[in-house]
């Protein structure tokens, strides 16, 4: 069976990505200063508690998470040369009670340190050729994306005092994933809105849980009405051996290259998204890949959409980053699942059926389905089946409230080659996350 700390390695939240709002201290002759504040707060009660991190016994759990960020961003616009932008901000984050139900924190996680801290320029209207801002030059303490953060999404692990060998701890707020910038980045963007354009990044992560791995990256994508079409390669390029699962070492000089796509062809209501994801390594080859529809009732009371989803991860393949990307189930597929009991995309096949309607204009409700299919159990057994229903309420432009229950049944205990404690009964899960924005 895998490590542990391999099953586990792309965990996090799924309000991670809520965009925060600012709050504008001066704007004038093109400079602008704001103050950022982001606050998320969670309480969580798992009936169940999983071997992932060691640190668990069977029983229920109950803890809660939080964390603040705060600082200031900006920009200063350079008389018909572009403009320079930047931010600056830390992060204090917390984990209290029990611990979550991994055992990846244990309630006792308290940490105040820089997230972000970058600066870049953009073009402006200096190369009309490659449109409005078509270069983007970036460096620092940043979160980074490729596509639809099937691959990556941010640095979101976010481990705690667990007995995990030397310190991995980043603060707790785990499932929160309290922070998510990457330790040092570059990054070159050209292209505008519409039409080609292409990333060239190159990033360091110090974030011992991802082996503090370095990689670069080229994206190439089209961008139209229809859609979108892109191709990305990553070239893992070093890993910490010091802090690296079997798994992990073999990301040096590891190369991985997708193709995917999203959009509705034209056809309103619809959105069609697909990823394919193949890795070149030392010990052969893995892929990873989806394919996903889903069609909007728009003449339907409350407008519910309608969403289906198959996605497989071949037996050693590497997740790398990804990260919490459309909502609830991308790409965290399963609220228990995904966080504490596993799968951790990779050695799965899922089938994911999902539906939402917006009964308010500021109220969403919905359910998600997902089946996984271990695919070679002889590396553990990680089938099962969840459920999982909830309400996304936007209270205001500041404040987000989100009670969710989820129903996890395993097929296999701990004991049978699954990681639920106890037994494989169906467990009960419940969290209130609160977000609110500045």
């Amino acid at each position: 069976m895998r490590t542990p700390l391999a099953l586990a390695l792309a965990t996090g939240c799924a309000l991670a990505s809520l965009s925060s709002s600012a709050y504008e201290l001066y704007n004038q002759d093109g400079s602008v200063l704001n103050a950022d504040l982001e606050a998320v707060f969670g309480i969580m009660h798992s009936d169940e508690s999983y071997a992932i991190a060691g640190t668990r016994s069977p029983g229920s759990v109950a803890w809660r998470e939080g964390y603040i960020k705060y600082g200031l961003s900006g920009s200063q616009a350079l008389a018909g040369a572009g403009s320079l932008y930047g931010a600056f901000n830390l992060v204090s984050s917390g984990t209290w009670g029990d611990g979550d139900a991994a055992g990846f924190t244990l309630g006792s996680e308290r940490r105040t340190a820089v997230e972000g801290a970058y600066l870049g320029w953009r073009s402006g209207d200096l190369f009309p050729a490659l449109g409005e801002d078509g270069v983007d030059i970036s460096g620092g303490r940043q979160v980074l994306k490729i596509g639809d953060g099937f691959l990556l999404n941010g640095d979101s692990v976010n481990f705690g005092d667990a007995d995990l060998g030397d310190d991995f701890d980043r603060g707790g707020a785990y499932y929160l994933a309290a922070r998510k910038a990457f330790d040092q980045t570059g990054v070159l963007r050209l292209g505008g809105a519409k039409g080609w354009r292409g990333d060239l990044l190159w990033l360091q992560s110090d974030n011992r849980a991802q082996a503090e791995t370095e990689l670069a990256a080229l994206t190439v994508e089209h961008v139209a009405d229809i859609g979108t079409l892109g191709v990305d390669w990553i070239r893992t390029l070093d890993v910490n051996e010091r802090f690296a699962s079997e798994a992990q070492l073999e990301r040096k000089d590891m190369d991985t290259v997708s193709v995917r796509g999203t959009g509705g062809l034209g056809v309103e209501n619809l959105n069609l998204a697909f990823e394919y994801a193949t890795q070149d390594r030392d010990s052969g080859r893995e892929d990873a890949w989806f394919l996903e529809g889903s069609w909007t009732f728009a003449d339907v009371a409350w407008s519910p959409t309608a969403t289906y989803r198959y996605s497989r991860f071949s037996e050693a393949f590497d997740p790398l980053f990804y990260g919490f990307s459309r909502g609830y189930g991308t790409w965290y597929q399963g609220e228990v699942a995904a966080n504490y009991a596993g799968p951790f995309n990779s050695n799965t096949a899922v089938q994911h059926v999902g539906l939402k309607a917006t009964p308010r204009e500021n109220v969403t409700i919905g359910a998600l389905f997902f089946d996984f299919d271990t695919l070679d159990r002889d590396l553990g057994d990680l089938s099962g089946r969840e459920l999982d229903l909830y309400v996304e309420w936007a209270v205001n432009d500041h404040l987000v409230v989100s009670p969710l229950v989820g129903f996890y049944k395993p097929e296999s205990s701990a004991d049978e080659g699954g990681v639920q404690l106890g037994g494989d009964d169906l467990n009960s899960y419940l969290q209130l996350t609160v977000a609110t924005f500045f």
